[in-house]
């Protein structure tokens, strides 16, 4: 099976998004994120730009109001000389200069009313003035009588000119405090924006990330599964496109170690009757040889048939180890993790070799804290009992055998230290070789296949610990390191 001819029978489930690469959705995130804050840094600007034009517009137009009540009251003070001189002289020249600073002070009191002097002010200035006409078009015979009324009625304007600066100036200040309340507001405005800006662009970046990680979660679930040989379940990664592809890789994958795991279970199958088949009857040859059913054997004779059947077992114990070790490297990828107490385990351990270490006269303890991993007991098990076994094996008669249990930052512990000879320097690299057998051997015991180590080395990677050979001092012994969330 090739990478292109990955399996299709199981579509993928199809987005909005479909077709797009994690790179492309990446990028389409960071521009709706900085869209979103550059719309809002506009909109800010924006509001600050119209704050600054309404404040130039109110400080001309306050200029202006002001310029136009001074030039108002000198207007004023113009139009009482030339009034009270004509009335006087009764001088046209006098009289056309008079109407013209009228109509330049009507000019002035418009303005001032366009920029909102209030209309009573602006109508008694008027009927002042006009009074003052009235009196300047009376007859000659009252002209001494009348200049005494129109300085009255200029003083009147003189008071009424500093009424309309005060009125001047507190339409300026209520401009101001109008201003004032419009930046307050605008302020308050922008801060919620630019705060509703963040905030959802914070949420939509925390959506975002979470959605977009949810196929790296996927991922990660699948090639768990895979390492621990989990693969009944199809992979299904769904997301954007190049995580699809990375699923359907993996698929294909799983389908390859289903293939080659069926294939490594008929190979052992076949090495299982094709070896046995002949060797029980290369056994069976020899042991009618060795019971003179062809005839009675020399002594030469039956040394060489005891030698084959020796061989026989030895080659018999090998096919039997290769198929154990096969069998465990193929089971370690098979975990059935669910939470174990490790101290009863070892408890366990030690009561199930009770009869091996009570006939040397040994003491065997199992020590520590309760703690309760998520492991496969069966397969820790089966890893405690082969060091267990091999520290009673290589123990002097008397001695002690230790299972201390211990938890460390990330890790727990399985020390299991014995008073044994030790491993020679010349094995430790090669300790947890299949089929290695170490130089020091005990003379009481039964050469040992090699597999032991080789199975606890198995079981115990899966799990995704270690095992290691410690030395301490002139003694050495075995531990076991299992994570464990602290």
């Amino acid at each position: 099976m090739s990478a292109d001819s990955l399996p299709r029978s199981r579509s993928l489930p199809e987005g909005a998004l479909h077709g797009l690469s994690f790179q492309q959705l990446l990028l389409l995130a960071f521009l709706m994120i900085a869209g979103l804050l550059g719309v809002s840094s506009l909109r800010a600007l924006h509001t600050l730009e119209q704050l600054m034009v309404q404040s130039r517009l109110g400080a001309t137009q306050a200029t202006a109001l002001n310029a136009a009540a001074q030039s108002l009251n000198q207007r004023g003070q113009a139009l009482e000389r030339s009034a009270r001189q004509s009335l006087v002289l009764r001088d046209a020249t006098l009289r056309r200069s008079f109407n013209d600073m009228t109509g330049e002070a009507q000019a002035l009191l418009e303005k001032l009313q366009g920029g909102g002097l209030p209309q009573d002010l602006a109508d008694q200035w008027t009927r002042r003035l006009e009074t003052v006409k009235a009196l300047l078009d009376a007859p000659p015979e009252r002209a001494l009588e009348n200049e005494r009324r129109v300085a009255d009625e200029f003083a009147a304007l003189e008071v009424l000119h500093t009424v309309i600066a005060q009125a001047v100036q507190d339409v300026n200040d209520q401009r101001n405090k109008a201003l004032e309340a419009r930046v307050e507001d605008s302020r308050r405005s922008v801060t919620h924006q630019v705060v509703g800006a963040i905030v959802l662009a914070l949420t939509l970046a925390l959506a975002l990330g979470i959605w977009l990680a949810r196929p790296f979660k996927r991922l990660e679930n699948a090639i768990r599964r895979l390492g621990e040989n989990q693969l009944d379940e199809a992979v299904v990664v769904s997301g954007p496109d190049d995580m699809r592809r990375v699923g359907q890789q993996l698929e294909w994958l799983r389908l390859r170690l289903l293939e080659l795991d069926a294939d490594k279970a008929r190979f052992l199958r076949h090495v299982s009757h094709e070896l046995k088949t002949p060797l029980a009857a290369l056994r069976e040859g020899v042991a009618l040889l060795q019971d003179g059913v062809t005839g009675e054997l020399t002594a030469g004779q039956r040394e060489i048939a005891q030698i084959l059947h020796h061989n026989t077992l030895v080659l018999q114990n090998e096919i039997e180890a290769l198929l154990r070790f096969n069998a465990a490297a193929f089971e370690a990828r098979q975990l059935q993790r669910r939470d174990t107490p490790l101290l009863a385990l070892l408890e366990s351990q030690v009561e199930a070799q009770r009869l091996q270490w009570q006939a040397r006269g040994l003491r065997v303890l199992a020590e520590g804290p309760e703690l309760t991993v998520a492991v496969d007991p069966d397969k820790i098990a089966s890893a405690v009992s082969n060091l267990l076994s091999n520290a009673i094996r290589f123990s002097p008669k008397g001695g002690t055998v230790r299972l201390l249990l211990s938890r460390h930052p990330g890790t727990v512990r399985i020390d299991v230290t014995d008073q044994g000879p030790g491993v020679a320097s010349a094995d430790r690299d090669l300790i947890f070789e299949p089929f290695y057998r170490g130089e020091r051997q005990p003379d009481d015991a039964v050469r040992g296949t090699g597999i032991g180590l080789s199975i606890v080395h198995e079981y115990i990677v899966a799990h995704g610990g270690r095992v290691q050979l410690v030395d301490e001092g002139v003694h050495s012994f075995f531990r076991i390191e299992l994570p464990h969330a602290s």
